[in-house]
């Protein structure tokens, strides 16, 4: 099952603004896409590693969770410490 995305207002508009056919490209547009990207690139490197304990039911419960996200479970721990840190993790309960 796949989650319909939601988009913030900005995201909104800009994605308007492409179906639209309003985007006009910034001169540098090079530039700006090589450092865009060498960011991305150091962001989505990984290149420590943390070993954790954890109980076997939480880790069923993150295996299962993983699955139904559809990635492997290792990649869904990985995630959310990256949400968490960034402040980007939100208690929905």
């Amino acid at each position: 099952m796949t989650k319909k995305p939601i988009y913030d207002d900005e995201e909104l508009d800009i994605l308007q603004a492409l179906e639209a056919g309003t985007l006009k490209p910034v001169g540098d547009a090079n530039t700006r896409r090589k450092a865009h990207q060498a960011t991305a690139e150091s962001t989505l490197k990984k290149d420590q590693r943390l070993n954790i304990r954890i109980s076997s039911r939480d880790l069923k419960s993150l295996q299962a969770r993983a699955v139904e996200e559809g990635i492997p479970y290792q990649t869904l721990a990985a995630s959310l410490l990256h949400k968490y840190v960034n402040g980007h993790l939100v208690n929905q309960r």
